[in-house]
């Protein structure tokens, strides 16, 4: 329907034809004496409509709300028409002189629904016409986001689309219709549908639908040579507020790997953020700069962004200022040099630390033990022992799945990490947290970007082993749970958050390749090159005597009974395994570094 003053007038128009109505009806049709009442009928009508805003009620959404608004607004109407012919005498002569106002109420009502139901009928197929070059598309999900992109399709908000049916894996939609449109199977129809009704376009609107369904989806659809193009999960949390077709992008690895969207509770967040100073190691990295996306929203006093890279830190700082969201600091330092951090802290006194700095390719550190030991171990030191020296409130460590039962360098440094946060929580005034995860999609030098790099240079694909598993999740998601996780932590705490289902490496590589339109093994080659020096074929994100506790927000779970090492003890653990550095004995620097993340030289000691 019409919008502003258009709406408008259609509405005080089909008022004054109401009127006529009435008085042909209530008056008789030669009746001429109430004529001069259509003048101030259009104003009255113009004005109670514009105050009562029918003329802003979507035909697209009616509902009970704008009908009874339409009823009390005509009724209003009406009521002042009684009042002007009491006051100016029009109709007196006629006997039932108020059968009018009535008739005019009942008309004018009628009519104005009828004008929004009829805007609709164009988004009835048959009655909106349809593009003689339009591609047959099916749309997969016939609930309430399909319906709402089947009613874009059909206002012609999106050209060239016919839509064909929906698909769905609800038995009791089938053969169901939404707006004449019939819903004509489930997902595993999808190729003999494509072959039958000669589908170019297959548009997926389920965006809470889990990674699994996704994946049923995609393998259905990706072989029938149609263009699939998805809903992303932010759909479901804007679906009321905007359109859906320019949500619809090309299907993206992270479908495959989504969980359901939920809308996170920021107000804990912002209560330990929010006008304090914070400062955030690695702060150019992937995860990092994420994390200063993501804290800049919350009001911070001051956001310290510091990154031993240049480049890195200058382009998350341009980002930032460029899109007006905020005014960081930018510190070109590297957490290795204790005296140099240390004059950080002392000039910007951040209250809030994430400590996101790290050195993180596995087969690398396992060829640079001692690189990686001053990085994430000594690195990790510097950060907590300043935060505590300089009186920050919070100090986060950023850890991974990889120091659980470490086989390598990498998590081996991690686990050291996180068991210098332990032994300092309680120590002073610093609360103390470690969050753990599992791989993120797309940070750099990661697995999905190799991938897709192989198969631009016509493959062959390389995965170490066919059932080696990881866990996945977006940066985003990551980044905004570190925040979160930080609300709850105090004492040395582990917070692991929800990873989902491990998925198999070989698949998401089948996956990545069927994307890009190819067929795995005959357009593009997936090849096995054996394990890598330090790897494993199955993660995992805690040990077996860690159990968990739930926590507020259902993605986030913490450690029960983390334990702590005694601070005295792990210092001169330390203090040899530096030692060591400094000789440059790079196999002892790794014998040493295992016997200390694995246990056996410092026994944990049971928080009290």
């Amino acid at each position: 329907m019409a919008t502003g003053w258009r709406s408008l007038i259609l509405d005080t128009v089909l008022t004054v034809i109401a009127l006529f109505v009435a008085i042909a009806l209530g008056a008789g049709p030669s009746e001429t004496t109430w004529w001069p009442l259509a003048g101030p009928l259009s104003v009255v009508a113009l004005g109670v409509y514009a105050w009562r805003g029918t003329h802003r009620s979507s035909s697209r959404h009616l509902g009970v709300f704008d009908i009874l608004n339409v009823a009390l607004a005509t009724l209003i109407v009406a009521v002042l028409q009684a009042v002007i012919q009491a006051v100016t005498g029009v109709g007196n002569q006629t006997p039932d002189l108020y059968r009018v106002p009535i008739i005019t109420w009942t008309f004018a009502f009628s009519g104005l629904i009828a004008a929004r139901v009829a805007a609709n009928f164009r988004e009835i197929p048959g009655f909106g016409g349809t593009d003689a070059g339009a591609a047959n598309t099916l749309i997969v999900g016939a609930g309430d986001a399909g319906e709402i992109v089947f009613r874009e399709l059909n206002r012609g908000a999106e050209g060239g689309y016919r839509v064909v049916g929906f698909i769905d894996d609800d038995a009791e939609k089938h053969n169901l219709r939404i707006h004449g449109t019939p819903v004509l199977g489930g997902i595993d129809d999808i190729p003999a549908l494509v072959k039958q009704h000669d589908i170019k376009e297959i548009l997926i609107a389920i965006p809470s639908a889990s990674g699994e369904v996704n994946r049923r989806i995609f393998k259905a659809s990706s072989g029938t040579g149609a263009r699939v193009r998805n809903l992303p999960s932010i759909a479901m949390l804007v679906y009321s507020e905007r359109p859906m077709m320019p949500l619809m992008r090309a299907f993206q690895v992270e479908d495959l790997l989504r969980r359901a969207p939920v809308r996170t509770d920021s107000s804990r967040a912002k209560e330990y953020v929010g006008g304090e100073r914070v400062l955030v190691t690695g702060g150019g990295g992937s995860i990092g700069s994420e994390l200063v996306r993501q804290l800049a929203p919350l009001g911070p006093a001051s956001l310290i962004v510091l990154g031993k890279g240049e480049n890195s830190v200058f382009e998350i700082d341009r980002e930032l200022r460029d899109n007006g969201i905020y005014q960081p600091t930018p510190v070109v330092c590297d957490v290795r040099d204790a005296q140099s951090l240390d004059m950080v802290f002392k000039q910007h006194l951040p209250r809030v630390v994430f400590h996101a700095a790290a050195h993180k390719h596995v087969p690398l550190m396992e060829a640079n033990p001692i690189e990686a030991v001053r990085n994430n171990v000594f690195g990790t030191l510097n950060a907590a022992e300043a935060s505590v020296r300089h009186g920050a409130h919070k100090f986060i460590l950023v850890s991974t799945d990889k120091a659980v039962n470490p086989g390598n360098v990498m998590g081996a440094t991690k686990r050291v990490a996180e068991m210098i946060v332990q032994s300092l929580a309680g120590r002073s005034e610093t609360g103390m947290a470690i969050v753990r995860f599992g791989n993120v999609l797309g940070s750099r030098g990661s697995l999905v970007p190799i991938l897709t790099r192989q198969i631009a240079n016509g493959g062959p694909l390389t995965v170490t082993h066919p059932d080696m598993t990881r866990y996945f999740m977006t940066i985003p998601e990551a980044a905004q749970l570190i925040v979160q996780s930080g609300a709850f932590g105090n004492q040395g705490e582990i917070f692991i958050l929800d990873m989902g289902q491990a998925v198999r490496i070989m698949e998401l590589a089948e996956d990545l390749i069927r994307m890009h339109g190819l067929v795995p093994g005959q357009d593009i080659e997936i090849k096995i090159t054996g394990i890598r020096p330090g790897e494993k074929i199955h993660e995992e994100l805690t040990y077996a005597d860690e159990p968990l506790e739930p926590l507020e927000d259902p993605r986030i779970s913490r450690v029960q009974n983390t334990g702590r090492v005694d601070h005295q003890s792990l210092r001169a653990a330390l203090d040899e395994l530096d030692r060591l550095c400094d000789e440059g004995i790079q196999d002892a620097v790794r014998a040493f570094l295992m016997e200390l993340a694995w246990g056996r030289a410092l026994p944990p000691v049971a928080l009290d």
